[in-house]
């Protein structure tokens, strides 16, 4: 494969994603070029790219997901490359084709790769032929209710529906009962037709209490194959990703070696290039079952880069440019541990739901073992319109113990105000005591209380509110009370907490 030259990237992305490819592009002495909708004119990812283009709209059908106008920008910025990032485009194959067919580089697999193997009910298939264990379920895209309820009852309810297109959790749904499937169906479909243009779902067996592993993997255009070792993904909500941590604490080398040549086998018979995740369920038992291929960066990809010392972003465009690895498989070293803490504006103590404002405060952790993914500043919107993530903390230790000791300062660390983040429900996790002993699975969230902690959290974060503020007052040190009507978040309270105490 003759070398591209790529001097210049566009990034088809916002938040985090674009503000981190964006930064490896500089690194790497190129310009980078990014998007936005009306919405982001004054986001972080249009400050710190190079150049930057309006996309108009509000909505991601309007703007992240218009490939005609993302394309018309590519022309008129002179790009060599578009960089999908993950989520809105990242997946889609019809965009890809488009992108190769305009003479740019697609960073990222071939069309035809996440056309195939990117596809879930394709890769089930592919999974099979290679002699890798999958759930049952169904084999193809469900066209109409009465075939998938007949599916649905042939695998034994509970089921999940999920996406044929994409991933994320998005046009997930767990089905319990047959008398839930009509409308559980109608809704992943319309879930899975607004987040990845197309409505294909399918179904497959669900297991309530199991580990989610993945393994993440790269491929290089001349055959080569390297896994990069697994990711412990089953601290989850509405089946999306919040703690994610290398390696699993569950794993062992001999489950390893069956899980990683597995993946490799998967991306071997596809010739798949680029960054992937393979996706696998694991039992009680440590009976593994492929789930699916994600043909794009994964959100946690950092955890891998700080205990591999490789940058990821840089290697996808490497390997778009038509080169080849630069090491094999031997040459992957791991050191120490790595865990992910994912920051949303949302809210815990109502089952999750986006909490959209103005960032009245917003200031991240710093310090050593602590690095973060961040796509927000203060005064920053985050609005109602994309995904509810504002950052990413990442924490590294010589092993999990240190690991742990750094995520939980740096979550104390992190200042937001303006809205409800799931900054405490992380906290609560990083001192969960099976979380600590690493014996939990993907109902850990189910399984736990978090109102009733996060309540005591909040009696004791007004305690030292109240007692600060009565210190103060009588050194004639403060000159307004604070005022509570005990429904403030925690993160308010810390806030309200440190301006107190530098009164």
């Amino acid at each position: 494969m003759t070398e591209r030259i790529v001097n210049k990237i566009l990034i088809a992305n916002r938040g985090e994603i674009a503000v981190r490819i964006a930064r490896t592009c500089r690194d790497m002495g190129i310009r980078s070029v990014a998007v936005f909708s009306d919405v982001d004119e004054s986001a972080l990812h249009v400050e710190v790219a190079d150049e930057a283009y309006a996309l108009g709209g509000k909505t991601a059908a309007e703007s992240y997901l218009n490939q005609e106008r993302i394309l018309q920008i590519a022309n008129d910025a002179r790009v060599d490359a578009i960089h999908p990032g993950y989520g809105f485009l990242s997946e889609n194959p019809a965009f890809a084709s488009v992108v190769e067919q305009a003479g740019l580089v697609f960073i990222g697999p071939t069309s035809e790769a996440i056309r195939t193997i990117g596809d879930k009910t394709e890769a089930r298939k592919i999974a099979r032929q290679c002699g890798v264990p999958i759930l049952p379920g169904s084999g193809d895209a469900i066209l109409t209710e009465e075939e998938g309820l007949q599916n649905a009852q042939a695998a034994g309810f509970p089921i999940l529906l999920k996406a044929a297109a994409g991933g994320g959790g998005k046009g997930m749904r767990i089905v319990s009962a047959e008398s839930e499937f009509s409308s559980a169906f109608r809704s992943a479909q319309s879930e899975a037709k607004a987040s990845f243009g197309d409505l294909r779902v399918f179904l497959e067996k669900y297991f309530e209490s199991s580990h989610h592993i993945e393994v993440q993997i790269l491929g290089d255009s001349f055959g080569n194959v390297v896994h990069l070792g697994e990711r412990e993904c089953s601290i989850q909500r509405r089946h999306q990703k919040v703690v994610e941590e290398t390696p699993s604490p569950i794993m062992t080398p001999e489950l390893r070696s069956r899980m990683t040549d597995a993946a490799i086998r998967l991306a071997t018979a596809v010739r798949y290039r680029s960054a992937g995740t393979v996706e696998f369920l694991v039992d009680s038992e440590r009976n593994f079952y492929f789930l699916e291929v994600n043909t794009r960066l994964q959100v946690e990809h950092p955890v891998t880069e700080v205990v591999t010392g490789l940058d990821l972003v840089r290697e996808q465009i490497e390997i778009a440019r038509g080169k080849r690895l630069s090491f094999v498989q031997h040459d992957v070293q791991w050191r120490g541990h790595a865990i992910e803490c994912r920051v949303y504006a949302e809210d815990p103590l109502n089952n999750f739901l986006p909490s959209t404002g103005r960032l009245v405060r917003y200031r991240v952790p710093e310090g050593s073992r602590v690095r973060v993914d961040n796509g927000f500043c203060e005064g920053g919107v985050v609005s109602s319109f994309y995904d509810s993530m504002l950052a990413k903390v990442i924490t590294w230790g010589r092993d999990r113990g240190e690991a742990l000791g750094a995520m939980r300062r740096a979550l104390k660390e992190f200042m937001v105000v303006g809205v409800e983040t799931t900054i405490p429900f992380c906290e609560f996790v990083m001192s969960d005591e099976d979380f600590v002993g690493g014996d939990y699975r993907t109902d850990f969230v189910n399984r736990r209380s978090f109102a009733q902690a996060y309540g005591m959290q909040m009696r004791e974060e007004l305690l030292h509110v109240a007692l600060a503020a009565t210190l103060l007052v009588e050194g004639n040190l403060l000159s307004m009370q604070p005022k509570s009507d005990g429904l403030e978040t925690t993160s308010r309270w810390k806030a309200l907490r440190t301006e107190t105490y530098r009164s």
